[in-house]
């Protein structure tokens, strides 16, 4: 049976949000949350909490999950590329499958990574290399010189009928563990875009963004609590 690793990369720093992975959320913190949230995923082998702060280490022990203590240089974004701490952290861990899961998406219900687990599987067989959880984006771009997915005058068309474009919304991010050593990245260059609603897509990266979630999960905690969409 297929083994799935899921980690949750957090960091003590925070450049926009201070203590942002450990904001007050859903009347615990985003790092506690995403743990309870993955906890009732049943594809989910093992969780995996990844850090350099001590505090948040503390708080994976206390929610039973696994712990990877991180070296700083791998958690300031200056000292190190991305990709080295992708490398470091999942040659730290076992199992078949890296789910990367970070606690800035906090409205990624227990059924949707369940979905997602499963069409990853599905989509292996497929000739797809990984999975990313993307967001269909059909607005009207411009660019310094212009428009870029459209024409002006009767040439326009509806937003509906634009060109597919997708925003990577980092909420499910899953690989082969093997292959995200080697790419040393989450995902590869094929991966199969798992579209979610705006809910799901939620990225928190400043404060508006954690303002607009925690109102969101205040309306509809059954919907990203209990496993409904």
């Amino acid at each position: 049976m297929d083994r799935v690793t899921a980690i949750i990369p957090v960091r003590e720093g925070s450049r926009r949000i201070k203590n942002k992975n450990i904001a007050p959320f859903a009347g615990t913190t985003l790092l506690e949350h995403k743990i309870e949230v993955l906890k009732k995923v049943p594809e989910i082998s093992k969780i995996v909490v990844s850090s350099d702060s001590e505090y948040m280490l503390a708080l994976a022990n206390k929610h039973g999950t696994e712990i990877h203590r991180r070296e700083k240089e791998l958690c300031d974004e200056i000292s190190r590329p991305f990709g080295d701490t992708v490398k470091a952290v999942c040659s730290a861990v076992d199992g078949d499958h890296i789910l990367w899961a970070p606690c800035t998406s906090p409205l990624v219900s227990p059924m949707l990574y369940s979905k997602a687990i499963e069409k990853y599987l599905e989509a292996l067989n497929e000739g797809y290399d990984s999975l990313i959880s993307v967001e269909l984006f059909k607005k009207f771009m411009w660019d310094e010189n212009g428009p870029l997915n459209y024409e002006l005058g009767d040439k326009q068309v509806p937003s509906q009928q634009l060109p597919n474009l997708y925003v990577v919304t980092n909420g499910i991010l899953i690989a082969p563990r093997n292959k995200t050593i080697e790419w040393k990245y989450t995902y590869g260059s094929n991966p199969y875009k798992f579209i979610v609603d705006k809910f799901a897509a939620t990225d928190i990266d400043e404060e508006s963004d954690l303002i607009e979630a925690k109102m969101l999960m205040d309306l509809y905690p059954e919907k990203f609590l209990c496993g409904g969409e």
